[in-house]
């Protein structure tokens, strides 16, 4: 009995010795010396998403005329992309400015919830804006009450516990494992497969999950935006005027760009790990992964900024405002 009971007191510390209680997270390896010139793109990307951001959700709340659904889920994507960058962009300008690397084990869990749930979300929102156009173009008369505010947001409710329902299992499949090979993560934010690949235990589960969940967003996501975008193409092609063509192909040219700037880099990622893991070096790997978080965030306010007329009108309308307010005072 005493030596079955200090069996299982031992078994006990050592699991518990098996569960770290930080991370490392080694920035890029291999390019240790360029850090601070990585560093440079990476913050001017952040500044330019969150000031891009935050401004078109300051537009969309105080200008009426933007209160319309196309515009409701272009705030969900400013919000999703905030949450997106700024889980991660500040801990990895820690790291290649400062060197501050350590990262508590929780902490880890944490940062690798939100990053998953939320970039899950962003491809759940794209679809949702899909969905947008081909009512707006295909049943233009039903638009207004097809899509009310109720339904709006039950979609977003829905994308959002969507992706939180999905990713929560991530953080207990990781937790569960044991971690014998160090601590150390060849990257600059806490990945699902980062982590799981320090564990000397069985991940096998974490795999099967992990791809399961892919396929279940980026898979239904991009076939409901495949078939909106057919069903479009052969709504606009019908129209008789040039004139209405040229209107329905531009309402969409924004969302599309969206699109490309959000899903290039997945596919990238995707298929070079898939088919190019042994020939192309992590540190590619690595920065198109931050590529990947940090391009839609600060690309999309711009994009819609320059390609949608309503946004480009209110902020004039804004600009010659404070040029009036300016000119009265002197």
């Amino acid at each position: 009995m005493i030596n079955d009971h200090s069996s299982l007191m031992m078994l006990m510390l050592n699991q518990t010795d098996l569960t770290p209680g930080s991370f490392i997270l080694n920035g890029i390896p291999g390019l240790e010396d360029m850090h601070m010139w990585i560093s440079f793109p990476f913050c001017s990307m952040y500044i330019v998403a969150m000031v891009g951001n935050c401004g078109l959700l300051y537009l969309i709340h105080y200008e009426d005329s933007l209160h319309r659904p196309m515009y409701y889920f272009l705030a969900m994507l400013s919000l999703t992309d905030l949450f997106i960058c700024s889980s991660t962009i500040p801990k990895a300008l820690s790291i290649l400015w400062f060197h501050f690397k350590e990262i508590s084990f929780d902490g880890c869990l944490v940062q690798m919830f939100f990053v998953h749930t939320f970039t899950g979300m962003e491809s759940g929102v794209l679809m949702l804006m899909a969905l947008d156009r081909y009512v707006a173009i295909c049943y233009p008369l039903h638009y207004s009450t097809a899509l009310t505010n109720s339904v709006i947001a039950k979609a977003g409710l829905s994308t959002f516990l969507r992706g939180v329902l999905l990713i929560i299992p991530f953080t207990f499949l990781t937790k569960r494992l044991p971690y014998c090979r160090g601590n150390i993560i060849p990257h600059t934010y806490c990945d699902h497969m980062s982590v799981a690949k320090l564990s000397c235990g069985d991940i096998k589960v974490n795999v099967v999950y992990g791809l399961t969940v892919a396929l279940l967003i980026g898979s239904f996501d991009i076939l409901c935006i495949t078939i909106s975008y057919t069903m479009i193409l052969r709504a606009v092609v019908s129209l008789s005027s040039a004139d209405a063509r040229q209107k329905a192909f531009s309402t969409c040219t924004a969302h599309i760009c969206a699109i490309v700037f959000s899903y290039s880099p997945a596919f990238f990622s995707f298929f070079s790990h898939l088919f190019g893991g042994h020939t192309i070096p992590p540190s590619c790997h690595i920065i198109v992964a931050n590529i990947y978080l940090l391009l839609p965030p600060a690309m999309n306010p711009v994009v819609y900024g320059v390609k949608t007329k309503q946004i480009r009108d209110c902020i004039v309308k804004i600009l010659l405002g404070s040029k009036d307010i300016k000119s009265q005072s002197i």
